[in-house]
């Protein structure tokens, strides 16, 4: 059987006037659109707009709740007690679900963003939290996971509809994480390296990590940031270096 992987990227994530990345672009090229939700970036115009392009390019649409952070775009981390963090997702989600069905769609997936999906990706019980309540919101959501991490063990837990997430864009640490942006080499700009790690670690079912260690693990979507500037050209190079090996590129 022909191996096959979802390719999703984050957008949506302009504010107003303001605009980030080339959702249009990126639109024809992945197969999962993560829509911001108006807390991190994002507002209601442009998550109709992103949604309303997704259903024309047949892109399946996704909630990408972060925290309430528009100044540090989502990434800088925020403690919570546990009901604020219920909240936090259920308003988000809540939002995304009610925009799509306005427009005739429907959610196909949700994905943390930022800090929060970082911070759930060490933290198994922050995780359930967000999935648990993004569920009982939308049951048949299929709750993206970093993989190998934290968010795998909770989503597993709750025996819903997963998937498992690498990234094209970013470097790991040793135990699945991601390496810290404030570290040099965290964010990956060389397109052409992006689309050839990612044919490999497709290929191997597994993450390789900065130091060469192989951490196995289920591959279903590999997402790429919407807001570097070489976003479009790392999705071409993904997607073509997928396809170069025989892996067919495919809507979750």
């Amino acid at each position: 059987m022909a191996q096959s992987v979802d390719l999703n990227a984050d957008m949506g994530e302009g504010f107003g006037p303001w605009k980030m990345g080339d959702d249009a672009a990126l639109l024809g090229i992945v197969t999962s659109a993560n829509v911001a939700c108006g807390m991190h970036a994002g507002d209601p115009d442009v998550m109709a707009r992103t949604m309303q392009l997704a259903i024309e390019k047949g892109v399946g649409i996704g909630a990408h709740p972060g925290f309430a952070d528009l100044q540090g775009f989502g990434r800088r981390r925020i403690r919570l007690p546990e009901g604020a963090t219920r909240n936090l997702i259920a308003y988000q989600v809540g939002a995304a679900g009610g925009m799509a069905r306005s427009l005739g769609a429907e959610l196909r997936h949700f994905k943390l963003h930022g800090a929060l999906a970082n911070m759930a990706s060490e933290d198994e019980e922050l995780a359930r939290v967000c999935y648990e309540t993004a569920l009982k919101l939308e049951p048949d959501i299929v709750v993206m996971v970093l993989a190998g991490t934290a968010q795998e063990r909770a989503a597993r837990k709750l025996d819903c509809h997963w998937a498992g997430e690498i990234f094209a864009d970013r470097a790991y640490n040793a135990d699945a994480t991601l390496v810290d942006r404030s570290l040099p080499g965290a964010v990956i700009h060389d397109a052409d390296l992006a689309g050839a790690r990612m044919a490999e670690m497709v290929k191997a079912g597994a993450i390789i990590t900065n130091d060469g260690t192989r951490i196995d693990t289920r591959i279903d979507t590999i997402c790429l940031h919407g807001d570097t500037p070489e976003a479009v050209t790392i999705a071409r190079a993904v997607r073509s270096a997928l396809e170069a090996h025989q892996i067919q590129v495919t809507k979750l």
